[in-house]
């Protein structure tokens, strides 16, 4: 696995949460409630990281995640560079590789990168120059980092604590990178109540999630729950033969508000989008007073902030 830290024990690249201890997952998360504005307030900017750039390499869709890198390189004061890959000269046979030493040749000092293949960030991140930087923005059904940062800071905010909390992570567990994300960062922080709930072809091999509890019928993931986080199911991992029809998927394992109702009465819903409401949730249970799904987005330009800070040695 590729080392993340530099020899100062500074965080210099951020591939995945698996390996990075308690301390230096709490040191971000409160680093990133630092840049949390309400709605309605000015964002926090800086010239921080002026005259540094920041370039997103994404080959694979993205919304949230691509326009928060963005955002939160821009209220730093960085250079965001946003390569369509589609355009770029990786269509014409260019390497990964190639495309970054081009960029960095260009004075490019962090990577953002996000790729539907294993091991691509890692790759990246071994062969840039000492000064160079790379983030993962989701590396294949693996991990996806700052989304597990997020998350766990957004329940941070409603609940005050990990100890003693139940989070259920409902829905295709196999091929999820937020699940596996979401799972090292709770794990790290303490919370000891993890479930995962799926239909038996979208659980994961035996071998992961081990100390979580497994449920193959939603009711049992959900009762009790201080925490429920949906998700998709991830259709572009999958094969035609193996994706589920989705009125039987949502009659067995869609959130409804009846199902909600077994949690607890004060339990927040998640879901890192996107959605496909009335397949994994119910439009009624998205929007209403449990959900806090608004709230992973705000949250999710204040993370990639804190660590673009962090790597970048920005005291922002």
């Amino acid at each position: 696995m590729t080392e993340q830290l530099r020899p100062d024990g500074s965080l210099r690249h951020l591939l995945t949460l698996e390996t990075l201890t308690r301390s230096q997952i709490e040191r971000l998360l409160e680093r990133s409630q630092s840049f949390v504005r309400p709605l309605g307030e000015s964002p926090p900017r800086s010239a921080a990281l002026a005259g540094r750039t920041v370039a997103n390499l994404f080959t694979e869709p993205s919304t949230r995640t691509r326009v928060s890198f963005e955002l939160a390189a821009k209220r730093l004061g960085a250079t965001a560079v946003n390569l369509e890959v589609q355009l770029s000269s990786r269509v014409k046979g260019e390497s990964m590789l190639d495309t970054v030493y081009t960029l960095q040749s260009l004075h490019v000092d962090t990577f953002v990168i996000r790729d539907a293949q294993p091991g691509v960030p890692g790759l990246v991140a071994t062969h840039v120059a000492p000064h160079v930087s790379v983030l993962s923005a989701g590396e294949a059904h693996l991990s996806h980092p700052t989304q597990g940062l997020l998350d766990a800071l957004t329940v941070y905010q409603r609940k005050q604590r990990f100890a003693g909390l139940a989070i259920a992570i409902v829905g295709d567990i196999r091929h999820s990178r937020v699940a596996r994300s979401a799972w090292h960062a709770f794990s790290r922080l303490g919370v000891s109540d993890l479930r995962i709930a799926a239909p038996a072809a979208l659980m994961p091999d035996a071998e992961e999630f081990q100390d979580c509890s497994r449920h193959t019928q939603l009711a049992s993931a959900l009762r009790g729950a201080d925490v429920v986080m949906m998700l998709r199911i991830q259709r572009e991992r999958m094969g035609a033969a193996d994706l589920p029809e989705d009125e039987e998927y949502f009659a067995a394992w869609g959130l409804t508000a009846e199902r909600l109702a077994l949690a607890r009465r004060d339990a927040i819903v998640m879901h890192p989008q996107p959605m496909n409401r009335g397949i994994e949730i119910a439009s009624d249970v998205a929007d209403g007073p449990q959900s806090v799904i608004r709230d992973q987005v705000r949250n999710g330009v204040a993370v990639r902030m804190a660590v673009l800070a962090e790597v970048l040695g920005a005291h922002a």
